[in-house]
């Protein structure tokens, strides 16, 4: 003979199980509306749920309200349906259901067992809602990591393809499923990973700043590169300096501005190069634009910069007359206006003037150390390139 039959009001609770179950399945309809909106299937699950709790009372009851609940037991409550569950009701949504299913015995006790054995089963009741509560906790803590190692594994993913210039139509999608809401505006942030710091911790730091600037991102940590790609950057100098207090020493480069995902790759190959040719400035601020690193990234042999300079610094100049005469002149005088109208038998404000006009042309000015290295070296490129 099993101890079901031996236990006061065990063999009743047994026989009233599916007619609790229907009761608080009914109830469950009325009271919670995100059970109405749920598949068939999935209320299918949520019932399976709530009868095998009421079943797992009885059982657990039946055994000796002084013994703790087996966690075998309790975690056999939700049987398969908690990994599926898990992505479509909330731990507060399963709590709510075995509040419900609990009250729903608790109310019936009266009219399945007689008042003296009524009390103890109601004593058993909320020890048992007690043990089953810490089994759900359990379980979608379990859920939650499982999902927290797969979302940075996903998103590692993704960084990877970005910097790999690989952005197949799965990227955008992959990003979507991280909650990645931006439309555009790609930016790629790269520089020294902080040591001693824990990837997640470091990822949700950056995440915060990025946030606070109204920013989305995504972050992958390689080798000792740390690589953030910034969505919805409107301004590219904000955007990068809005994380890069959380990068370690050294440079932090941003990439230029992508449309979209699909064309990020060209934001993180300029990161690249740029974090590559950095050293050559060191007094650059941090963050810095690759942009501003062309002449350094021309140096270090990237074709990119080199086109770049040639392209938009010196055949704009070279088509203007005399400009490029009046550069080299300007120039091989170390910047002394009179010295370069002696050698070109001009007046100094002719100088003046066509200075402004290369300044105009390229959004760089002569007259600054730094724009005068990169007019300097644009022009060495550009007759390289017409030799």
């Amino acid at each position: 003979m099993t101890r079901i039959a031996t236990v006061p009001g065990a063999r009743a609770l047994q026989r009233a199980t599916g007619r609790l179950a229907t009761a608080a399945t009914g109830r469950m309809e009325t009271e919670f509306p995100w059970f109405t909106a749920l598949s068939a299937q999935e209320r299918s699950w949520v019932g399976m749920i709530v009868q095998a709790g009421i079943q797992g009372f009885v059982q657990w009851y039946a055994e000796g309200v002084r013994t703790a609940v087996k966690s075998d037991l309790a975690a056999s409550v939700f049987g398969a349906a908690p990994r599926a569950l898990a992505g479509v009701i909330t731990l507060q949504q399963t709590v709510d259901l075995v509040r419900l299913s609990i009250d729903v015995v608790e109310q019936s006790i009266d009219d399945v067992l007689p008042p003296d054995e009524a009390v103890e089963v109601r004593t058993a009741i909320g020890h048992y809602a007690r043990e089953v509560a810490f089994a759900t906790a359990a379980i979608y803590a379990r859920a939650a990591e499982q999902r927290g190692a797969w979302d940075a594994r996903l998103e590692a993913l993704i960084v990877d393809a970005v910097l790999r210039a690989d952005p197949d139509e799965a990227v955008l999608g992959r990003a979507s499923a991280l909650g990645w809401g931006a439309r555009g505006s790609i930016m790629v942030v790269l520089g020294t990973a902080p040591r001693d710091r824990d990837d997640n911790d470091l990822f949700e730091e950056v995440r915060r700043h990025a946030r606070a600037a109204r920013l989305h991102a995504l972050c992958a940590v390689q080798g000792e590169r740390l690589v953030v790609v910034l969505g919805e950057v409107s301004d590219p100098h904000a955007a990068a300096a809005a994380v890069a207090d959380v990068f370690g020493p050294g440079p932090v480069v941003a990439g230029p501005v992508a449309p979209d995902m699909a064309a990020a790759h060209a934001s993180a190959t300029g990161a690249v190069a740029a974090h590559r040719a950095a050293p050559g400035w060191p007094t650059a601020p941090r963050p810095v634009l690759s942009e501003e690193l062309l002449t350094e990234r021309a140096l270090a042999g990237d074709e990119d910069a080199r086109t770049c300079l040639i392209e938009e610094v010196y055949r704009p100049v070279r088509e203007r007359a005399a400009l490029v005469e009046t550069l080299t002149a300007y120039f091989d005088a170390g910047g002394n206006l009179e010295a370069a109208a002696r050698v070109l038998f001009v007046h100094p404000n002719t100088i003046r003037y066509r200075l402004r006009q290369v300044g105009d042309l390229t959004g760089l000015q002569p007259s600054s150390p730094r724009d005068s290295f990169t007019l300097a070296t644009a022009l060495i490129l550009g007759r390289q390139a017409d030799a």
